[in-house]
């Protein structure tokens, strides 16, 4: 039965979920908040669910673009060339994000009849976003549990896994990764030095993928 609702972002990791659960996924929810690679990401969301004939919204938060604090927001100079690990990649967090996400994705859930939120959040995020973590996924949950009397909950099948896991996913699904967006500074092509690239290119090569992503560098 069709009755969740998927957060797209068009990166990797959502647009594995799409292809992973299509015949679980009624909607997909995308938002444009302003970061600097929404417009590629936005793109390749919207085309995979015309490939697979499934709903697609976009909501605009641009507000969070207006008051919020994060180098996501302030251009492509402002991201870091550094991997996860780093201490600057806090620079990254767009505060509290996936929390207005998702309240927003069960609302609407909620108000389409369907029964859950998923989100593809993953390991290799645990370390600098605290709200990709498993505690604050179960915490959501809970409150989205409650304030829908149980109607809506949050699935996150991914948490525990890392990016290459989700990439040997994908190989299997025959994803075709070259239609997703990675890198943080959301340029003509790909940067190939930002974590998210860094990140992208060892998950391809871990799951055997030919990695035909156009680099910068």
């Amino acid at each position: 039965m069709k009755d969740k609702l998927l957060i797209l972002s068009g990166g990797m990791d959502s647009v594995t979920m799409l292809y992973h659960y299509q015949n679980e996924i009624a909607l997909a929810l995308s938002f444009n908040y302003g970061a600097n690679h929404n417009a590629k990401e936005l793109a390749f969301a919207a085309l995979h669910c015309q490939q697979l004939g499934i709903a697609h919204v976009v909501i605009d938060l641009g507000f969070m673009a207006q008051h919020f604090k994060s180098s996501l927001l302030e251009g492509a100079d402002a991201i870091p060339e550094a991997d996860y690990d780093e201490e600057n990649m806090k620079s990254t967090v767009v505060p509290f994000r996936n929390g207005i996400m998702l309240s927003i994705a069960a609302g609407l859930a909620n108000s389409r009849g369907l029964k859950a939120v998923m989100i593809a959040n993953h390991g290799g995020d645990h370390a600098i976003y605290p709200d990709c973590r498993q505690v604050f996924v179960s915490a959501m949950d809970e409150a989205v549990g409650a304030g829908t009397d149980n109607e809506v909950r949050i699935f996150a099948p991914y948490t525990n896994l890392c990016k290459s896991d989700i990439a040997k996913i994908g190989a299997g699904l025959g994803i075709d990764y070259s239609l997703t967006w990675s890198c943080y500074k959301g340029q003509e092509v790909h940067c190939g030095v930002c974590a998210t690239c860094r990140e992208r290119k060892q998950a391809l090569a871990d799951a055997g993928i030919e990695d035909t992503t156009v680099y910068q560098s």
